[in-house]
């Protein structure tokens, strides 16, 4: 491709289709049956996923999977996960039989304020600044009503607003930083609506008032240090006893160690947390939130003490062994796509229609028990052992075996080490 091409959202989603399939692919024909292999057969279905997003050509599938027997609260549940990786459900599944025999999970929302800014410049003194904003402050309220009536008789609505001097930072910068409660909703166009206006009123105040003010941008925070949700599980030390865990004095104080690990080696926190948004993002995602605010917020306050660190933590404590962790949600079961896409809605009957705080502490939990599952794992027999079985039917589908070879290749590995160069050597003997 050697020139832009020209007026491309304006065409046709077939004419789209065909540009590509052109363009970019040796088998034009290949690309237009693999595209349209992944079409809904119900047109009306297609079309509401087309409209989701701009320039649609087909549907990228991810496997909706389940985990039940989650304990959580003293009630039992069943949590949808869509997510492509290997042994993430898996995993989750056995943490939840393991810990629904030991009290399950106890999970607590700690707060649910969300955060918005206006950001601006402000050439002149600080007091005189403070005491505009004083003078002020009951028009920011007053003409938002009209978008926050409907947020407030749901009980949500602006909480507060304080003008921050950030000049510090960066020359002559200000900002009204201001605090909502949005329920159910996540709350992103509402909070950005009332940022909008509270924008539109500081400029017409300063104006008023000879005041030189320049508005940069009013946008939400997706960091929310003040939208906690706690998970955790505890139990005697011996009653961690299993399997896998012959000794569980040892085995506790090898959990604990690991996670201590993480508090304070970013390069190991990294990937910790990664494994518990593998269960964050799961969940989130079968229920039509946004896992990439998420991950932004999430990873934020893994370094709100000036370095990255664990998100979770664990101790021993007069022979009580405890797990548990923190994290900022801004998560919704109203609007969006919760009211839009089929398997979302599904998905949120199968938790039984929660509240936002009620999904706040399933996928706090689902996190949680991802993490104890890695840790699990890690501090006994290594994660890779169940990993790569898990990975096994990747490896044998990408070899397209067939239903015969794929018997041979199962038996063969439910007694030898699983890793990709063996399973593709096995393989390769099997067809000579």
């Amino acid at each position: 491709m050697n020139n832009a091409v020209a007026g491309f959202s304006k065409l046709s989603k077939k004419e789209k289709i065909n540009w590509i399939a052109k363009e970019f692919f040796s088998n034009p024909d290949e690309a237009l049956n693999i595209i349209r292999n992944y079409w809904n057969s119900d047109e009306k279905l297609q079309q509401l996923h087309d409209e989701f997003i701009e320039n649609t050509i087909t549907n990228f599938y991810i496997p909706l999977g389940v985990a039940p027997n989650f304990l959580i609260n003293g009630k039992y549940k069943t949590i949808p996960m869509a997510i492509e990786e290997s042994s993430v459900v898996a995993a989750a599944s056995k943490s939840a039989k393991y810990w629904a025999t030991r009290g399950g999970f106890k999970a607590t929302v700690i707060d649910t304020e969300k955060i918005g800014q206006v950001h601006f410049t402000f050439k002149g003194e600080a007091e005189t600044l403070t005491t505009f904003f004083n003078k002020i402050k009951s028009k920011f309220f007053s003409d938002t009503q009209s978008i926050t009536k409907n947020m407030q008789q749901r009980g949500g609505g602006i909480l507060d607003i304080h003008l921050k001097d950030k000049r510090d930072l960066l020359d002559n910068y200000f900002q009204l930083h201001a605090t909502f409660e949005t329920k159910d909703s996540m709350g992103a166009n509402f909070i950005n609506s009332c940022l909008e206006q509270f924008a539109t009123t500081l400029k017409e105040e300063a104006h008023n008032a000879d005041l030189d003010i320049q508005v940069i941008m009013s946008i939400l925070s997706n960091y929310v240090p003040n939208c906690i949700v706690r998970a955790e599980v505890s139990c005697a030390i011996e009653d961690l006893k299993e399997k896998h865990i012959p000794n569980p004095q040892e085995f506790a104080e090898r959990f604990v160690q690991a996670v201590q690990i993480a508090e304070v080696e970013p390069f190991r926190a990294v990937t910790h947390n990664k494994g518990i948004m593998n269960g964050v993002d799961a969940v989130i995602l079968a229920t039509g939130n946004d896992f990439r605010a998420v991950e932004a917020g999430v990873h934020a306050y893994a370094s709100k003490n000036g370095q990255y660190a664990s998100l979770s933590h664990a101790k021993i404590e007069n022979g009580i062994f405890t797990f548990w962790l923190e994290i900022p949600l801004a998560l919704g079961t109203v609007g969006g796509l919760t009211s839009l896409h089929p398997l979302v809605k599904l998905c949120l009957e199968m938790l039984e229609q929660p509240s936002a705080k009620e999904l706040m502490q399933v996928v706090a939990v689902a996190g949680l028990a991802q993490n104890f599952a890695a840790l699990r794992s890690l501090t006994t027999t290594g994660i890779q052992e169940g990993h790569m079985k898990m990975h096994l039917n990747n490896i044998i589908n990408q070899f397209e075996a067939s239903e015969e070879e794929r018997l041979l290749i199962r038996s063969h590995f439910k007694k030898n080490t699983v890793s990709h160069s063996a399973v593709v050597e096995f393989i390769e003997n099997l067809r000579k």
